[in-house]
């Protein structure tokens, strides 16, 4: 298993919208493995593969990341082509990014989601959540198609964010 890099926004690759998996491999299953291991060194519950420079339609949930215990028979899920098939509600949540590091903005989202994904093993599944996983699916689901927390921020946070994350890659890059 390996650390992946996180992309920092602004990056234009998270802007990208993500290609569908049209194979499953032992090379997804490695980046599946690799972006469990990078979402739980940097504190997260989700990490969608474009945060990491990869343009599939491929996302990682784990809400109970970092908790003592775990419900009886919850893992951390992976989702490929990850398809919403209901909503409904509202739910406003303050939400934080490993995209946009020491962040947190609040959005309002479906409160319950209904999923429909396929599994490593290519099983098709269906998922329905409320609260933090609801939130959770559906920021991770964003970035899939080039979207961001911060786009459903007001444009002055959006651009105090921006030269805060242009600051901090400028500061990587030169420490690099």
């Amino acid at each position: 298993m390996a650390i992946l890099d996180i992309l920092i926004w602004p990056d234009p690759r998270l802007l990208e919208v993500s290609q569908p998996v049209t194979e499953i491999d032992d090379d997804l299953r490695q980046l599946a493995s690799d972006m469990l291991e990078t979402m739980y060194d940097a504190d997260g519950v989700g990490l969608a593969a474009p945060q990491v420079g990869i343009r599939k339609r491929m996302v990682i949930v784990d809400i109970h990341a970092g908790a003592d215990e775990r419900p009886s028979g919850e893992k951390p899920l992976v989702l490929i082509n990850p398809e919403f098939t209901h909503k409904e509600g509202a739910l406003s949540w303050e939400e934080g990014c490993l995209s946009v590091p020491g962040e947190l903005g609040e959005v309002t989202r479906s409160a319950k989601v209904t999923m429909k994904y396929m599994d490593l093993e290519g099983q098709e599944h269906v998922v329905e959540a409320d609260g933090l996983k609801a939130v959770a699916l559906q920021h991770e689901c964003d970035h899939l198609d080039g979207k961001l927390f911060v786009d459903y921020l007001s444009r002055l946070k959006r651009n105090v964010i921006r030269r805060r994350m242009n600051k901090l890659r400028a500061e990587r890059a030169a420490g690099a």
